[in-house]
């Protein structure tokens, strides 16, 4: 079981617990003011940290709200959104927030661009996605929180993943441990954050 320490975000604005061996991304080259970077020394997994302009019309609904995650997952991937597969995606409830900002978290897998400069080099077999969405409509802001789980041959054993029988693996196991503790434990400390951005 990871160790977890509280970790302050954007100056403190916001706190989560986030694993103990994830390292600020900001301390080794710039990161956008909107974002925060996380990742784990041990591996290659990533936490990442975004706070967004919100999307779509005013309100709140599974359609709404599930709409503006399909965008925030196409904005996040690019023109790799055709090698995306979407294996669920659930309403989540943060433990620290309103129970009435809606949130919700996709799993998605994407596959690897086959290019044969990509055979030579240690690209991921897939990458698994944990994306979260928060909707904040009164600040008109989404914050996202996407873990990224890179899957390198050698790295993880290719035995324990399939999902389509429901099996995720240790790395994305552990990815939705870290998501589990960010919803339990993820706080605004000072809203003024969201005019600021």
């Amino acid at each position: 079981m990871p160790s977890y320490k509280s970790t302050p975000l954007y100056g403190g604005a916001l706190v989560c617990d986030l694993p103990a061996n994830f390292a600020d991304v900001s301390q080794i080259r710039e990161v956008p003011d909107h974002q925060e970077v996380w990742i784990d020394k041990d591996g290659f997994t990533s936490i990442v940290f975004d706070i967004n302009e919100r999307i779509g019309e005013k309100g709140s609904s599974p359609e709404i709200d599930g709409r503006a995650l399909t965008t925030h997952l196409e904005e996040v991937v690019g023109d790799d959104i055709d090698r995306v597969k979407v294996w669920n995606t659930t309403p989540t409830l943060f433990s620290r927030l309103d129970e009435d900002i809606p949130a919700y978290t996709l799993i998605a897998t994407m596959a690897p661009r086959s290019s044969p400069e990509t055979e030579r080099r240690s690209s991921p077999d897939f990458t698994a996605l944990i994306m979260t969405l928060v909707r904040l409509e009164r600040e008109m802001t989404d914050i996202l929180i996407t873990i990224n789980v890179p899957h390198i041959k050698g790295e993880y054993d290719e035995e324990d993943v399939d999902l389509e029988l429901g099996k995720q693996g240790k790395l994305i196991g552990d990815a939705v441990d870290y998501a589990a503790k960010i919803w339990e434990t993820f706080k605004v400390k000072d809203w003024g954050l969201f005019a600021e951005i």
